[in-house]
């Protein structure tokens, strides 16, 4: 069966376009990296001012600079929840799960 359909010039396309079966476990891999990926890009983009903010408070506790750790500690925490807030927007937008 496999033999016809690679006669017929519709089978000779199907199978360029299907390809065949080896290295489709690497291929499912290599979507896996790719989401992995992209969820810790998108993890980084939404907290990376909190983050910033955290350091910059632990930098400035350490320098003995209490009203500025103070300061950057209450802007990571509102960080904090307008990144929590953005990406609960941005999971249900782009869910398919409800």
């Amino acid at each position: 069966m496999k033999q016809k359909m690679m006669n017929s010039k519709f089978g000779k396309l199907l199978c360029r376009l299907v390809g065949e079966e080896t290295g489709a476990v690497m291929m499912e891999y290599v979507i896996i990296a790719v989401l992995v990926a992209a969820a810790a890009v998108v993890g980084i983009i939404y907290f990376s001012r909190t983050m910033n903010e955290q350091g910059a408070a632990a930098a400035a506790a350490m320098a003995g600079q209490t009203k500025e750790a103070e300061s950057h500690a209450e802007k990571a925490k509102g960080e904090a929840a307008k990144g929590a807030t953005e990406s609960k927007t941005y999971v249900e937008k782009f869910s398919d799960v409800k």
